[in-house]
């Protein structure tokens, strides 16, 4: 059964002095898929300004807009309805074989490979090679997630937003960001292509229809085993109705929802809000 829900995230800077100028691009805009449709997406500012969209090199949505305006606030919203589909089936048709292969390797370079936060942690690929045994690709995905899970503890605060899955391995404790990291580690050290997903999770399993909650950006990964397909480390569920896709890449430096540079001012004071409502 498919779940309709709305979604409203708002990003709000106050500056201690005026901004000049600024230029900024935002990842805001669900995506479209067999497991996701969007029925109404927009991104408003205030102050108000002009904005374009246009597809990055992962597939994912971005809206970037410039002010030319002195001003001590800045405001954005992000607004959308979604149809989402429950669990999908992973996909299993892929042999390890398979995975080795010349075309494999080059069509997924890039999801295969290390980077600033999925580095090559000797420690994450020792574990991955053990969990991998006697598994196909598809269960060694499933392994590996339920081993982060497993081995972690959510805790806001141990690990920022520039923490790597080293970082988090030997904290032992991090948010939704780390457990993806560290999955995405131990699927590319044996060899298993996978993605960082960003999006939303609805916060209540039994969605009430028409009561709004207090939401949040998460994170989750997607792993490619003969097709992609989706899985939540953090919650060691699949990714189903509760979950709202919205950008991917290699690591989190690729869906950042919010990027921009600016001159004047004198430090931000940030809030981030985001709210869903199940309408069907």
């Amino acid at each position: 059964m498919s779940w309709r829900i709305r979604v409203s995230h708002t990003t709000r800077y106050e500056y201690a002095a005026p901004v000049t100028q600024s230029y900024n691009e935002v990842r805001l805009t669900p995506r479209g898929d067999r497991r996701q449709n969007v029925v109404v997406s927009r991104v408003e500012t205030a102050p108000a300004t002009r904005s374009y969209r246009y597809t990055d090199y992962w597939g994912t949505v971005v809206t970037s807009f410039d002010l030319h305006a002195p001003h001590t606030e800045l405001s954005v919203v992000g607004s959308s309805v979604v149809e989402t589909s429950g669990e999908v089936e992973p996909v299993r048709e892929a042999s390890w074989a398979d995975l080795r292969s010349e075309e494999v390797a080059d069509r997924f370079t890039e999801y295969l490979g290390w980077t600033g936060y999925v580095p090559n942690d000797r420690e994450l690929a020792a574990q991955a090679r053990q969990l991998r045994r006697g598994l196909t690709p598809a269960e060694a995905v499933l392994a590996a997630s339920r081993f982060v899970h497993e081995q972690m503890t959510y805790k806001q605060g141990t690990t920022s937003v520039h923490s790597s899955a080293s970082d988090a391995w030997q904290a032992k404790e991090g948010v939704c960001q780390d457990y993806a990291h560290m999955t995405l580690a131990l699927l590319r050290a044996i060899g298993i292509p996978a993605r960082y997903v960003s999006g939303y999770l609805h916060t209540r399993p039994e969605g009430a229809l028409k009561e709004t909650v207090r939401g949040e950006s998460h994170a989750w990964i997607e792993a490619w085993t003969g097709g992609w397909w989706a899985y939540d480390p953090t919650n060691a569920i699949p990714v189903g109705n509760r979950h709202i896709w919205v950008a991917v890449g290699r690591d989190y430096a690729d869906v950042v929802p919010f990027k921009g540079i600016y001159t004047g001012g004198a430090g931000a004071g940030l809030t981030v809000s985001v709210e869903l409502t199940r309408l069907a």
